[in-house]
This record gives C-alpha cells, sequence and structure tokens, in this order.
C-alpha cells in the first residue's frame, strides 16, 4: 500500500492474497470492498451515498450488503457532484464522515466542488473512488484517466490499495487503509479521497453474492473491535500555547465567526464561550452561524448594523485599549472588517484544529488549539473575579443599542403587503420554530439574516456553507442535513436553486426522501450583485452580465419531481405557507418574488437611516 499527503509519501510491505480469502476474482474483490467499509463503520461511519458505476461494482455490492444487515444507512444518487454535497451536508449535521462511493473517469472530477467546500468549512468527507489497475493506466485504456490527481490540492490526505487491484491486499492491510483515512478526516477535519483499483472481473453471480452473505452473516463481526485498535493514527504535532494573553480585567470584545469545527464539538466550545463571557464580561458579536442560544450573556444581534459607526459604543474606551478574541473565520461583513482593521488593540484568534491562517487582515496571532482547550481560559475562569468588571459597562452599552436597533427595525420593516428580503427575514425570525434547523444560502440569505433576523427567539440552529462561498451544491446540502437533523428549512435564491437542480432527484431515489422545506427567494436573478459596487450600466447589459435572470418555472421544476409547491404572494401569507410547508411529510417547495433592484436600494435606505439614529450617544452614557 502507498499512502500520500501532498508530496509525502509512504510505502508500506508489499500486500499479499490471504489464505482466507476466495479464490474468484469478483467475491475477492467484494470481500476487499466489504472489510474496508465494515472497518469505517465501526470507526463511525453511518451513512454511505453510492453513485451508479461498473468499475465501482464491488464497492456498491459491499454497501448493499452492510446495508441490508444494518449497518450502515445506504443513499443512491445519479449525479456525482449532488451525490457528494449530500454527503458533506449529512457530515456536517454528524460530525462525522460520509462516504461518497463513485466509478471511475469524469465521476472523479465531479467531486472536486464539494471537496473544496469540506477542505474549507472543515467538515469529515470520505471519497471512495474506483479506478482501472495499473495494468490499463496510459495505454487508452477505456474511462481510464489521471483521476488519482484530481482532488490532490484540497485533500487532507491521499490513499490507495495494491496497484494490481484492491483484493491483493489482506485483511489486515485494508484495515489500516480504512484507520488512516478515517483519523485524517477527523483530526483536522476534511475531505480524504481513497483510490482503489479492482481488477476484473468485477461482477459475481447471484449464487455467489449468496453464499458470500451467508458466510459473512454467520460470524459475529468481520471486523472485530480488536483487530485494528492497535493500528497507530497519524501523528499528531503538540501545540504550544499562544503567546498573546488576553487580560479579562480590561475592556474588550468577542467576535464569534461561523462555526468550523465538528458537530459534537460545538458545546463545549459554547460552554467555553460562556465561561469567558461571565469571567470578562465582553459583549460577543456572534455570527448566526456560530449557532449560539439567544441567551448568552452579552450577546449582540444586531452588531452587523450597528457597525461600522462603533466609536460612540466604545464609551470613553479609547480604541487602542480595546482587545478582541476572534473565534473562527470571520463573519460575511464588510462592516466588521472595516471596523476591526482599525481596532489597533490585541487580537486573538483562536480556531477549531485549523492550522491555516484565518485571519485576511492580517491584524490577530491566531492559535489552532480550539477554545475549549485554551490555557488561558482554564487559568482565568478557574475562580471568577469578585470585582466588578470595566467591561460591563461596555456590554451594557452595546446591548442597548442592540435592544434598541431591534425595535427600530420592527417600526421600519412592514409586517403585511408585498415581500421585500429584508421584511422577509424579520418575518421569519419571528414565524420560525425556535429549534428548526435552518440552512441559509451562501450569498444574500446569509448576509440578510445576520441584519435583520434579530428576533428573540429566531432559530438558532444555522448553517450555511461559506468555507469557499459559492452557490454550488446548495439543494444537495440541505437535503444531506435534512437527512441527519429531519425537518430542516433551506432558504435560497433563485439561481442557487437552478445551480444545483439535480438535488431534486434525491426525491425519487428513495420512498423516503429527506424532509428539507425549501424557501425559494424569486429575484429573477442574482440579486447579490445588485448589492454590489458594479459600475452604472442599463438594465439589460446589467441582467446580461451579472443577473442572468432565468425563464424556468421552479414550481414547475419542483412538481415534475413530485415535490409539492405554493407562492406566497404577500407577507400576510407567510405564516399560513409555512405552516402548511413544515407539516408536510417529505420536501415541499415555498416561493416568494421579490424585487431585487427595489430591495437593494431599501437595504442601503435602512443601514442609513438606523446609523443615523445610532449614532447619537447611548440613553445610559454620562457624556
Amino acid at each position: 500500500l502507498r499512502v500520500q499527503r501532498g508530496s509525502h509519501q509512504q510505502r508500506l510491505p508489499k500486500p499479499h492474497l490471504s489464505l482466507s480469502f476466495p479464490v474468484n476474482r469478483p467475491i475477492a474483490n467484494l470481500q476487499a470492498a466489504a472489510v474496508l467499509l465494515e472497518t469505517l463503520q465501526r470507526l463511525g461511519m453511518v451513512q454511505v451515498v453510492l453513485c451508479p458505476g461498473s468499475r465501482s461494482a464491488p464497492l456498491a455490492l459491499a454497501a448493499g450488503g452492510l446495508a441490508r444487515a444494518g449497518l450502515i444507512r445506504l443513499t443512491t444518487a445519479v449525479d456525482e457532484r449532488s451525490a457528494a454535497f449530500l454527503a458533506l451536508g449529512s457530515a456536517t449535521a454528524r460530525g462525522r464522515a460520509t462516504a461518497v462511493i463513485t466509478t471511475s473517469g469524469t465521476a472523479v472530477a465531479n467531486l472536486l466542488p464539494a471537496a473544496v467546500e469540506a477542505d474549507r468549512s472543515s467538515q469529515p468527507l470520505l471519497l471512495l473512488t474506483a479506478d482501472r489497475p495499473t495494468r490499463l493506466k496510459d495505454c487508452g485504456a477505456n474511462q481510464t484517466v489521471n483521476q488519482e490527481t484530481f482532488l490532490r490540492p484540497v485533500c487532507r490526505w491521499m490513499g490507495h490499495g495494491p496497484n494490481d487491484g484492491l483484493d491483493q491486499a489482506t485483511p489486515r492491510e485494508l484495515q489500516a487503509l480504512a484507520k488512516e483515512a478515517w483519523d485524517w478526516a477527523h483530526d483536522c477535519p476534511g475531505p480524504v479521497h481513497l483510490n482503489l483499483a479492482f481488477e476484473e472481473p468485477l461482477h459475481p453471480s447471484t449464487a455467489d453474492q449468496q453464499t458470500f452473505w451467508s458466510d459473512w452473516g454467520q460470524r459475529p463481526s468481520s471486523v472485530s473491535d480488536t483487530s485494528f485498535a492497535s493500528i497507530p493514527s497519524p501523528p499528531i504535532a503538540p501545540l504550544a500555547p499562544p503567546a498573546l494573553r488576553l487580560d479579562p480585567d480590561r475592556p474588550g470584545v468577542v467576535v464569534a465567526g461561523p462555526w468550523r469545527g465538528l458537530a459534537d464539538q460545538h458545546d463545549a466550545w459554547v460552554q467555553a464561550l460562556l465561561l469567558w463571557q461571565q469571567r470578562s464580561g465582553w459583549p460577543v458579536l456572534a455570527d448566526p452561524l456560530a449557532a449560539l442560544p439567544m441567551d448568552l450573556p452579552g450577546l449582540v444581534r444586531g452588531w452587523d448594523l450597528l457597525l461600522p459607526g462603533g466609536l460612540p459604543l466604545l464609551s470613553g474606551i479609547a480604541r487602542e485599549e480595546l482587545q478582541v478574541l476572534r473565534l473562527g473565520p470571520l463573519p460575511a461583513s464588510r462592516r466588521l472588517e472595516h471596523w476591526l482593521r482599525h481596532c489597533p488593540g490585541p487580537q486573538l484568534l483562536i480556531t477549531e484544529s485549523e492550522p491555516r491562517s484565518l485571519d485576511p487582515l492580517q491584524k490577530a496571532q491566531q492559535w489552532s488549539g480550539g477554545l475549549a482547550r485554551w490555557p488561558q481560559l482554564m487559568l482565568d475562569c478557574a475562580e471568577p473575579s469578585s470585582s466588578p468588571s470595566p467591561s460591563q459597562q461596555l456590554c451594557r452599552i452595546w446591548q442597548q443599542r442592540d435592544r434598541d436597533l431591534v425595535r427600530q427595525l420592527e417600526q421600519s420593516l412592514p409586517r403585511s403587503g408585498p415581500v421585500s428580503e429584508p421584511a422577509l427575514m424579520q418575518a421569519l425570525s419571528a414565524l420560525l420554530p425556535k429549534n428548526l434547523p435552518l440552512m441559509l444560502a451562501a450569498s444574500s440569505p446569509v448576509r440578510d439574516w445576520q441584519a435583520f433576523a434579530l428576533q428573540p427567539d429566531a432559530p438558532c440552529h444555522c448553517f450555511s456553507f461559506r468555507g469557499a462561498s459559492g452557490i454550488d451544491g446548495t439543494l444537495s446540502l440541505g437535503f444531506g442535513l435534512a437527512s441527519v437533523l429531519g425537518r430542516t428549512l433551506l432558504i435560497t435564491g433563485d439561481l442557487a436553486l437552478l445551480h444545483d437542480s439535480n438535488g431534486w432527484l434525491f426525491t425519487g431515489m428513495s420512498s423516503e426522501a429527506p424532509p428539507l422545506l425549501v424557501l425559494l427567494i424569486d429575484n429573477a436573478g442574482g440579486g447579490i450583485f445588485q448589492q454590489l459596487p458594479v459600475p452604472a450600466m442599463s438594465a439589460e447589459a446589467f441582467d446580461d452580465l451579472f443577473a442572468m435572470p432565468q425563464a424556468v418555472n421552479p414550481l414547475a421544476l419542483a412538481a415534475a419531481h413530485g415535490v409539492p409547491g405554493r407562492q406566497v404572494a404577500a407577507l400576510d401569507d407567510l405564516a399560513l405557507a409555512l405552516e402548511w410547508g413544515l407539516a408536510q411529510a417529505g420536501p415541499a417547495l415555498i416561493r416568494v418574488r421579490t424585487d431585487r433592484s427595489a430591495d437593494a436600494d431599501r437595504r442601503r435606505a435602512l443601514r442609513s437611516e438606523l446609523q443615523a439614529r445610532t449614532m447619537a450617544p447611548p440613553r445610559d452614557d454620562p457624556r
């Protein structure tokens, strides 16, 4: 076996055919695939997404057998690109890698967009691709390409079995391969690619398959708990504590960006943040994607509208005195970036096992050990300070401004009549169930939710895949979340939905399609571009070059896939439409029409109006 990460390569002893393997090649291929997949299952893999193919037949048959035995959950997909995004969505929700199985050739190339997002959003993903053996490489053999290099730049680790065919590996070697792939995917979460050669013949007879699975089922387990326990994990270098120490007894602010870690680590992260806030009294400017509870002390919801006019919010504190604790990547806010860039005080950036720089401002010292393992947290929060924190006044001012802002926004945005995107977000934050999982498309929806969805009971279980900030795979990602979390709401624009329209195919691949409710904001094109400083041009030229409106009827397209839909004409109808959509057993679509040009003007006017109101000294400011 040869495994590699980047340019590093390591050769293990040449594998040999185990005497326990059957002598016929199709069954040998099936057994090798089954050992590999069952090892992954024993390590924690729950779900496999399978795409069609011939070279991948051993992996498909193994996945089918393990699914019938109740060991894994198997989802089938026509489109490899959509399959990889669904797997990424389910892995994000579960906090454990989902595997995607594809055949050879361009099928592998279709995995790249999801692999890029998994890499940048730091989520575990296993990509298992079938390939030809060495004898068929570089000789013009059908469907044979250099697929082993397609995903290399974005993978945490890459490995493959014997070049002459996976059946040549011993069970022990297959277990080692599976364990190393699993460890690399989760220790520093991200995508891992296993490119697996299979020699022909590939397809065992029905009788041979029945005998194989009958024998397999007679054993308590094909992979014992201890058979791979002694296989060492990849070494993790010790991490020195950050040189920069923040003083909880001096003024500061916490900026909590989108959560970038495994799902089962989030609660510990929230508890660590709570400890620091209680000890320091610092206000917490939180991205909705941080998924913080709305009752977290010090939480400021409307910071995006309070900035950049933040000088009055410092209440006599000099900018150079303000410390900043940044958690994870920056939120999608140029206003916040501008404000932080001009804060000369010390900034510490803590990431969750992400060693790459997440500081485009080049202002912070970064430490990748994770907030819950931050040494200063353990030291300074062991015994809470008995004296009042000087930051409490700062926090009160931020939160008072925040409350005033919410009231002003309620007065400025209508609750009835035609739908505008800011008013829609405010209405949704009041209407949606508090514990409903919510996914926001990585364009206007995630920004508008951040700015305008400020009701105290708004859903806090928010997702948006902004690692690469693309609209790729939006619908499939939503289905992936819903496959694990149950009823989930996706808020998306029309171009993002159309870009991933093959995601609707998941509704026909199973009698139990994931229960995803899609709220489509149809503004006839890319509304996000209407908000950018694009040079003035005619409406026709703008549409042709940027907005690109399409003639597809999204309700008809969804109906063609058996998905029911409703049209919402006004804000007055939104509550009933949501009640209908959330009551559906399977997927459903709600479409609202908006005017992107008018909404862009409305956003600018709202910001100007609210900025003018918040620039005045706060009521409890002694000045």
